[in-house]
C-alpha cells in the first residue's frame, strides 16, 4: 500500500478530475441496504486513510472496534471486510456460489491477462476448463507422485548450493534460494527445462519480476477506488505492471515457439504440461486454449506457485531462528524419525507431526495472501443480518482470523504445539486456518505447495544447523512485513548454514 502522504498527494491531484456531486451520488448507490457497520467515511476519499501501509493490520484493529463483518467506503467503492472464522464461513461456505466472482484490480487488467486468467475469471466454462486441466494434469495425486523424483532432485540441488555457500562462509538468502528451487520445479514440469540457475543472478531477476507483479496488484491504486481515473494511471501502476507481465510473456512465447518449431521438425515430444496443452488446445465444448490463454495460465502458475511456497519457507525459517527451542524440537523429530543416513522423502512428511504443526503455525501467523483475493457479489446477499448489495467488493482478512483471540490462545505467539492435539487443517474445511482459501476458489496448487514446503523445510533442517548473522540475537530478528498481494519480509532473511555433525 502507498504511504498516507503519497496517497494524500495523489488524491489531491485526483480531485481535479472528479465532479464531487457525481462522486457523492455514486458513493450512495447502496443506500436502502442495511450494510455492516464501519467507520464514518470522509467526503470523496471515504475511509481510504484508515488503511495505512499495512491494511491487514489496520483492518484487524478496526474490526475489533466495529464488527468482524465491516463496511468501508474506499473512494467511490463500497467494500466489505470479514475478519472472523464464523464470517469467513458465511462467505466461503454458505454463500460461496454468489460470492465466487472476482473483483479485478487495474494492475492485472494488462495484456488481456484478466480475460483469460484462471485466477481472475468469474466462474464460467473457460474457468472450469482451466481448473479441470490443472487438477488433472498437474495436481492429482497420481500426477504429483510421478514427479516425485524431480522434486527430490531439485531439493538436492538446493542442498548442494547451501553446502557450497557454507564452504565459502557466505550467508544463505533463504527466500531467494527457496524461490529459485520452486521456480525450477515448476518450469521443469511445464517446459522440461530450468528457468534459472541457483548460482546466477538471473534467478534474482525473475524473482523481481514476480515480486513486481504481486506488489503492483496489492498497491493502493486510485484507479481502483475512483474508476473515472483508471485511464489516467496517475501512479503508473498499470504501466509498471504491463512491463512485468510483458517480461513473463516474452519468456513463455520463447518456449511455446521452440516447442511448436520442434513439432514441425518431427522431434519427439517431452510429454510435459506444455505438450498436454498443445495437444488438447480445443476442449470438448469448443473452448480453445489459444496463445493468450496459455500465457495467462502460465503466469498464474509461475507467479502463484513460486512466490507463495518460497514465502512460507522463508517465514518458517525466520520463526524457527527466532525460537531456537522450537528449531531444536523440529530437528530432533527429523533426526529421530529419518536420521541422517538418507535424504528426506515426501513419504516421510506424514511421520513428522511437529514439522507439520510448524508449517501450520507459520501459515496461521504469516498467510502469504493476507486478504485473500477480492470477491465480488453477483447478487444481494444476506450476511449475519446485514445486506451485501450486488456489486460490492468482499475481502477476507485471513491474517486477522489467524490472530483472533476467540479462536486461538496466545495468538501472537509462535507455538506449533497448539496443532499437535487439535484437528485443524488448511485445506478449506476449518475456517480458522484458510491461507489457501476455501470453496470453489480454493487454490488448486495446494497439493503441490504442501509437498514442496514440507520437503524443502525438512531437508534444510536435516542437513544443516542454522544461525543468524553474527551480532543478531533471535529476538532482534527483523520480522517487519511489506504488504502487497502477498506478504513478504521487509528485510529478506539471511542466515548461516552449518553442516549437521551427524551428516
Amino acid at each position: 500500500m502507498e504511504s498516507s502522504l503519497w496517497l494524500l498527494l495523489s488524491l489531491g491531484a485526483s480531485v481535479l478530475f472528479l465532479l464531487l456531486s457525481r462522486a457523492t451520488k455514486k458513493s450512495s448507490k447502496s443506500g436502502g441496504h442495511q450494510l455492516p457497520p464501519g467507520p464514518t467515511p470522509l467526503p470523496v476519499v471515504g475511509n481510504l486513510f484508515e488503511l495505512g501501509d499495512k491494511p491487514h493490520r489496520s483492518l484487524a484493529r478496526l474490526a475489533k472496534l466495529y464488527s468482524p463483518v465491516m463496511t468501508l467506503r474506499l473512494g467511490q467503492v463500497t467494500t466489505v471486510f470479514v475478519s472472523s472464522p464464523e464470517m469467513a464461513g458465511e462467505i466461503l461456505q454458505k454463500n460461496d456460489a454468489v460470492l465466487s466472482s472476482r473483483w479485478i484490480p487495474e494492475a492485472v487488467r494488462v495484456l488481456a491477462h484478466s480475460e483469460a486468467s484462471m485466477v481472475w475469471l468469474p466462474p464460467c466454462q473457460q474457468w472450469r476448463n482451466l481448473r479441470r486441466i490443472c487438477k488433472t494434469q498437474l495436481f492429482t495425486t497420481q500426477r504429483l507422485d510421478s514427479y516425485q523424483s524431480l522434486r527430490s532432485q531439485k531439493v538436492q540441488e538446493l542442498m548442494q548450493y547451501i553446502s557450497d555457500s557454507t564452504s565459502k562462509g557466505l550467508l544463505v538468502h533463504v527466500g531467494r534460494v527457496a524461490f529459485s528451487t520452486t521456480l525450477n520445479l515448476i518450469s521443469r514440469t511445464v517446459f522440461s527445462v530450468d528457468l534459472v540457475d541457483l548460482y546466477a543472478e538471473s534467478s534474482q531477476e525473475f524473482k523481481q519480476v514476480v515480486e513486481g507483479i504481486t506488489e503492483e496488484a496489492g498497491r493502493a491504486n486510485l484507479s481502483d477506488y475512483f474508476p473515472l481515473l483508471a485511464k489516467l494511471d496517475l501512479q503508473g501502476i498499470r504501466r509498471r505492471s504491463t512491463k512485468y507481465f510483458k517480461r513473463l510473456h516474452d519468456i513463455f512465447d520463447e518456449h511455446i515457439d521452440r516447442r511448436l518449431h520442434r513439432e514441425r521438425d518431427g522431434t519427439t515430444a517431452r510429454n510435459d504440461f506444455l505438450d498436454e496443452l498443445l495437444e488438447h488446445q480445443v476442449q470438448g465444448d469448443g473452448t480453445k486454449f489459444d496463445r493468450q490463454a496459455l500465457k495467462s495460465l502460465f503466469s498464474d502458475i509461475f507467479v502463484a506457485g513460486s512466490d507463495t511456497s518460497s514465502r512460507t519457507v522463508e517465514w518458517a525459517m525466520a520463526e524457527l531462528l527466532r525460537n531456537p527451542r522450537t528449531m531444536a524440537k523440529v530437528r530432533e523429530e527429523i533426526a529421530r524419525v529419518i536420521g541422517f543416513a538418507r535424504a528426506v522423502e515426501e513419504a516421510d512428511i506424514g511421520s513428522l507431526p511437529y514439522l507439520q504443526a510448524t508449517v501450520k503455525e507459520t501459515l496461521r501467523l504469516h498467510p502469504t495472501v493476507p486478504l485473500l483475493l477480492p470477491r465480488l457479489a453477483e447478487a444481494t446477499v444476506e450476511l449475519h443480518g446485514y445486506e451485501i448489495p450486488e456489486g460490492t467488493r468482499v475481502l477476507i482478512n485471513v491474517w486477522a482470523i489467524g490472530r483472533d483471540s476467540s479462536a486461538w490462545t496466545e495468538p501472537e505467539e509462535f507455538l506449533p504445539e497448539r496443532f499437535l492435539n487439535r484437528e485443524v487443517d488448511f485445506r478449506g474445511r476449518d475456517m480458522e486456518l484458510i491461507p489457501f482459501g476455501a470453496g470453489r476458489r480454493i487454490c488448486p496448487g495446494l497439493p503441490l505447495a504442501y509437498r514442496m514446503v514440507h520437503l524443502m523445510l525438512a531437508s534444510m533442517l536435516q542437513r544443516f544447523e542454522w544461525r543468524l548473522p553474527e551480532g543478531v540475537e533471535p529476538r532482534d530478528l527483523d520480522m517487519e512485513e511489506k504488504f502487497g498481494l502477498t506478504l513478504i519480509m521487509a528485510s529478506p532473511l539471511k542466515a548461516m548454514a552449518i553442516p549437521a555433525e551427524c551428516c
